[in-house]
């Protein structure tokens, strides 16, 4: 229960008082409970997209979209931000890069990749909304924490001692893969969305890992909080342009 409790502390702005603070192992663990996070908070996000069906569309997309965001705190949205930053800024330079992303400022290339991503979200939500599609958002979600956990798993991290770095040293390794699975064969239930949902999901995740790999080395807290903001928007775009 701890590990989920961690989770859930850390990825939503659920008000959770730990008893103490977590041993490394536990942290660790919690890393694992990152899908069923995800899954809570799509079939939360699905309910209210059920209650807002007789809602203007564009309005319940927008709906929709904030409590999304307010859901998670906007911790996701920041890691874009700094990511695009220290992208654009570091000028292909990994200890640039890696320095950039500790600066709190957000320069105009994020602003304008957030601005980006919202819109996409919020477009593909209506016309998700407009065809009754909720399990788009229990599958974006689920599949975006997901593929956070398997950034961990395969990716080495980067930045030394800190919450990170604790989380991907002590993540079980064996009974990851055994949840990562479990989350395919779940998405896979839902029949041609989540085969597509599963398939955008691995294509941004390759892409993102390589692009990590080629000017860090690894990853980050930032840069796996990017991860999971590409994911949610590109299962959300390509199923509404499936439909």
């Amino acid at each position: 229960m701890l590990p989920l409790l961690i989770a859930l502390q850390f990825l939503t702005r659920i008000p959770i008082r730990l008893p103490g603070m977590p041993a490394p192992a536990e942290l660790g663990r919690s890393l694992l409970c990152y899908p069923l996070v995800g899954a809570l908070l799509g079939g939360g996000l699905a309910l209210l997209a059920v209650l807002l069906a007789e809602t203007f569309a564009p309005l319940a997309a927008a709906l929709l979209l904030a409590v999304w965001v307010l859901a998670s705190g906007a911790l996701h949205l920041d890691g874009l931000a700094d990511t695009v930053d220290a992208w654009v800024g570091g000028y292909g330079d990994r200890a640039r890069t890696l320095a950039l992303m500790k600066d709190p400022a957000s320069g105009p290339m994020a602003v304008a990749a957030l601005i980006l991503l919202l819109l996409l979200k919020f477009t593909a939500l209506w016309a998700l909304l407009l065809r009754g599609e909720v399990l788009a958002l229990l599958l974006a979600a689920l599949l975006a924490r997901g593929a956070v956990l398997l950034l961990f798993w395969g990716t080495p991290y980067v930045r030394a001692g800190g919450l990170g770095s604790v989380m991907a040293e002590q993540l079980p390794r064996r009974p990851a893969l055994w949840v990562l699975a479990l989350v395919a064969l779940t998405v896979l239930l839902a029949g041609r969305s989540g085969a597509l949902a599963l398939a955008s999901t691995l294509v941004v995740f390759v892409l993102c890992r390589r692009a990590l790999l080629r000017r860090l080395g690894g990853t980050t807290g930032d840069t796996a909080g990017a991860l999971l903001e590409l994911v949610e928007c590109s299962v959300l775009v390509v199923l509404a342009l499936a439909g």
